[in-house]
């Protein structure tokens, strides 16, 4: 699917995600669309002689509530027709550049030609700095850190949430606008690597403009000055920097070391020939700097176009898989549950199926993997589990709310698993069991809150996403397990 598209497809997840008790889209809002989307689908597929796919199906839904939604409230109708991003700067930095290279002539004396010129010598020097940074790069490859403010600001532009809209659409809103600047950074990467290039082309190309501009209506004083550097090294220096202009340009002019001693302001002797100086640095940014820079924007903008086109949004992620099952497209889901120091009878196991199918799907799996000991060092405890199984949906740890956190046991085990486990790994919390133990004595209500908060606040310092569940009672806790979960790195 292409960027648009994406964008409408996590716009809505958002909304659904945030809208858990169905003030903003009731269930015969999302039946509707689903059944809607799905006959869509159907004929545009047989329009075009294929099968239905699973991004025709997201399209047509996604569609389907962002009208209905616009709709019932103009000010989201008014978000939705916002543009996205800060797309005016893609164009606005090369045009400054190029302004800011023609105006170079403020800088230095309009009316000589320093051979030393150091606002030339610095694009060139810096351009070719950012050119070995570049190379080190792809050979040595680090980990990028995500989450840039000028990253999400260029990914979504105004980040505040509109007024007017209901509270569980703007929570819906304001969760779109953070996952979107986390799945659109790869595309706003490629997008902000372009118009970098472009721009430094730009200086460059502005920096030449200045250069015979200038020359047009100016007579060029042409020489050097220095108080370190003497004849022979500003030769030897020149030769090199002009060597690529002077091999591929063969018509223009080398120089001696006699010349250079010639050209050094205060030596007396005849200064001229400024015209040759103004092509050798004019060949020499065009050279090492203007053409590098634009094979570098093409390439970057080939891309950001194929990023355009083929949006990488994972739709393994369990809210798609769920929807993915209403029209019988791709393998169904599958959750694994590793349950740590608590073992599930037959009445419980039934519930975490009747989980598994109202979050991922009727025809999800559970894969419940042998319980974990209570102080068993996590490697041992999953020595015949594959972390990196593929074709696993969600990984979740089950523990009891009756127990009580600990970082040596419960927070090694979440920490060991966190690391090795793709996507992340959820936390069940089943509070059937600590419900039953305390019963309906005063201020039991309380507590049940009292102590989910607590593991909350435990799972979150350890990266995992915490979900109250009552495995007896299957319907007490809606489930949703997209919007804590990790998303994969996308590249």
């Amino acid at each position: 699917m292409n960027e648009q598209v994406a964008r409408n497809v996590v716009l809505v997840r958002a909304i659904e995600t945030a809208d858990v008790a169905h003030t903003v889209l009731s269930d015969d809002d999302r039946k509707y669309a689903t059944r809607s989307a799905r006959e869509l689908a159907a004929w545009q597929a047989s329009d075009s002689k294929t099968a239905v796919t699973q991004h025709h199906f997201l399209q047509q839904r996604a569609e389907q509530i962002i009208k209905r939604l616009s709709e019932r409230t103009p000010a989201f109708a008014a978000f939705v027709r916002r543009r996205p991003g800060m797309t005016g700067i893609w164009a606005a930095l090369p045009f400054i550049a190029f302004l800011t290279g023609a105006a170079l002539d403020r800088i230095a004396d309009p009316h000589r030609v320093d051979l030393l010129s150091a606002p030339l010598l610095l694009i060139i020097a810096w351009n070719l700095l950012v050119y070995l940074g570049m190379l080190v790069w792809a050979v040595i490859p680090r980990k990028r850190k995500t989450g840039s403010p000028l990253l999400h600001r260029l990914s979504v532009g105004k980040a505040a949430v509109p007024r007017k809209l209901p509270s569980a659409l703007g929570d819906g809103v304001a969760h779109y606008l953070a996952d979107w600047a986390v799945l659109s950074e790869p595309l706003t990467r490629a997008r902000l690597a372009r118009s970098f290039h472009l721009a430094a082309a730009g200086f460059a190309l502005g920096a030449i403009a200045s250069l015979y501009a200038r020359g047009m209506l100016t007579q060029y004083v042409t020489g050097w000055e220095s108080t370190f550097l003497d004849g022979r090294q500003v030769h030897t220096l020149l030769s090199w920097l002009f060597l690529p202009a002077m091999n591929v340009f063969p018509f223009l002019q080398g120089f001696s070391l006699a010349e250079i001693e010639q050209l050094r302001f205060g030596s007396g002797g005849t200064i001229a020939g400024g015209e040759r100086w103004v092509h050798l640095y004019a060949a020499t940014l065009l050279l090492l700097v203007v053409l590098p820079r634009l094979v570098l924007a093409i390439f970057a903008g080939m891309r950001a176009g194929r990023l355009k086109r083929r949006f990488p949004l994972d739709l393994d992620q369990p809210y798609f898989r769920k929807l993915a099952d209403s029209i019988g497209a791709g393998a169904p889901a599958l959750l694994r549950v590793i349950p740590y120091s608590y073992t599930l009878d037959e009445a419980r196991d039934r519930g975490l199926w009747a989980l598994a199918a109202s979050t991922l799907g009727g025809q999800a799996r559970v894969q419940l993997r042998p319980t974990a000991g209570y102080g068993v060092e996590p490697k041992d405890a999953l020595r015949d589990t594959v972390l990196d199984e593929g074709g696993v949906t969600v990984t979740a740890v089950l523990f009891s709310l009756a127990a009580t956190p600990e970082k040596e046991n419960h927070g090694a085990f979440l920490d060991y698993l966190s690391k090795r486990v793709p996507r992340g790994v959820a936390v069940l919390l089943d509070e059937s069991a600590f419900v039953e133990r305390i019963g309906e004595q005063p201020g039991s209500e309380a507590r049940v809150l009292e102590r989910s908060a607590l593991w909350r606040q435990f799972c979150s310092f350890h990266g995992a996403p915490a979900h109250v569940v009552n495995l007896l009672q299957p319907d007490k806790h809606p489930l949703e397990f997209g919007a804590g979960l990790k998303l994969p790195e996308l590249r």
